[in-house]
């Protein structure tokens, strides 16, 4: 028998320890919907005895659950819904923290605070409550304005700049072309470069895709009064980890933090990011803005459409007459041409995704593929090539008519609102369009979607990116 990891704060560090329980939490043990994450072979006795898992053999330590689980507390001090769906397949949740990590965290071309804003702008584009609340406390925790939480008009132009390719890579990621590319380039006082531009255009893909991930599994459904979406505030001295983990935020300590900031930083990290914005600092934000510095709640996700350039822009449904830009495409693929491109300009990143990448594709889908009467090698590609068949990515040497063939029409309903417009998923998809497959086969669904969609947008940008760099 192995007790499971309850985490706790102490001393004012994390620091976690692997406990019968947590002194801190009712006596029992985590709720069910946690538990179930730790995966096959454990089990939770009767109330009030503590947790007592049972350790299938075999499996090194970082393959488990529960550790990745914690270097995610660790990372961001909360578990997040996204951390424990992905916990079902832990190879892939190993690659997918340590890419999302060196995004986020790690020395790079953007700020700090610049990233996790990117992020927020990526989200809105698809209503993801659940995304935004998160990149706001990061990026309060980050020390960024609060002022930029308003919204667009309230962020440097340099910053507001990249919403037409976030709202194309969004919906229509075709339609980015080289020009869009230039726009961002041209020497202004608002110039992107190459490296800072290439680290903005996966931040954007990747946070779409997780959007879908977001939706798709039902995540973004655990939003609203009193769930994620409302972040509490509450001193990280009173709060014990395993709170965090359930979702309540440290919100009143960040907005402390930020109430001391009492001037704009210009200059601190590089021409562009923090100079003059286009609205008087002289407006304070009300009670009722995502910063707001009463003792009520954060509701970082108040009012997406400040974040929205265009609103109305969605995805259509790709042109397939428009032969010539397929044409294009087929000469352009990531294992020849984006991956080289985005490891030049953003280092590292590109080995970091390209594990995530062969990662998805290499886990076990034997069951789910036995039902559907085929190999699993062939049903993954076949919803791979269906969802970059959506953004109009097409392959000589694949049969199409495999995939109606392959993926039941309900499936395909499924793959394409969550691949498309995930923003309109409802729980009942989830639940009961494919009631023959497993939790752990639906979220290995939605890894494919995630990374077929994140790659799709990378080509098209990165093939942009290309087209200016040649021209």
């Amino acid at each position: 028998m192995r007790e499971a990891p309850c985490l706790h704060h102490c001393q004012s560090k994390l620091f976690f320890s692997l406990r019968l329980h947590c002194p801190r939490c009712a006596p029992g043990a985590l709720p069910p919907p946690l538990l179930a994450q730790w995966g096959p072979g454990y089990r939770q006795p009767a109330p009030g005895t503590g947790i007592v898992v049972k350790m299938s053999g075999g499996g090194s330590e970082p393959e488990r659950p529960q550790f990745l689980f914690v270097k995610a507390l660790a990372s961001r001090g909360r578990l997040e819904a996204v951390t424990q769906q992905m916990g079902y397949h832990p190879r892939y949740l190993d690659s997918f923290l340590k890419t999302q990590h060196y995004l986020l965290h790690m020395d790079g071309p953007l700020p700090f605070d610049c990233r996790h804003y990117i992020a927020i702008m990526a989200a809105a584009r698809h209503h993801c409550r659940y995304l935004v609340n998160l990149h706001v406390l990061q990026f309060l925790r980050a020390g960024g304005d609060p002022q930029w939480l308003r919204g667009l008009d309230f962020i440097p132009p340099k910053l507001r700049n990249l919403s037409e390719i976030n709202k194309i890579l969004a919906h229509r990621p075709w339609l980015i072309t080289k020009e869009h590319i230039e726009k961002l380039l041209k020497i202004s006082e608002w110039s992107w470069s190459l490296a800072e531009l290439v680290h903005a255009v996966v931040l954007l893909a990747h946070c779409h895709a997780l959007a879908s991930f977001v939706f798709g599994c039902g995540c973004e459904q655990e939003e609203g009064p009193g769930g994620r979406g409302s972040l509490k505030p509450s001193p990280p001295g009173n709060q014990c980890f395993c709170e965090a983990a359930m979702g309540n935020g440290c919100g009143q300590e960040l907005l402390r933090i930020n109430r001391k900031r009492v001037s704009p930083r210009v200059g601190l990290r590089g021409r562009g990011w923090h100079g003059k914005l286009r609205t008087s600092r002289r407006h304070r934000p009300s009670a009722g803005s995502p910063h707001s510095d009463t003792d009520g709640e954060v509701t970082g996700a108040a009012n997406l459409a400040c974040y929205l350039q265009d609103p109305d822009f969605g995805y259509q449904d790709f042109a397939r007459r428009d032969e010539e830009q397929t044409q294009v495409f087929r000469d352009y693929s990531w294992e020849d041409h984006g991956f080289s491109l985005v490891n030049r300009l953003y280092s590292d990143i590109g080995h970091l995704l390209d594990e995530k990448f062969r990662m998805v594709d290499g886990l076990q889908s034997s069951a789910m593929a036995k039902r559907q009467g085929c190999e699993p090698s062939v049903f993954k590609r076949g919803i791979w090539n269906y969802i970059h068949c959506m953004f109009g990515i097409r392959y000589d040497d694949y049969d199409y008519a495999e995939v109606n063939h392959l993926l039941e029409r309900m499936l395909k309903v499924y793959i394409k609102t969550v691949t498309c417009y995930p923003e309109k998923t409802n729980p009942e998809m989830f639940d009961r369009f494919w009631k023959q497959f497993k939790h752990s086969e639906k979220v290995h669904v939605n890894l494919l979607i995630l990374e077929a969609r994140m790659q799709a947008e990378l080509l098209y940008a990165l093939q942009a990116i290309t087209q200016y760099m040649v021209s």
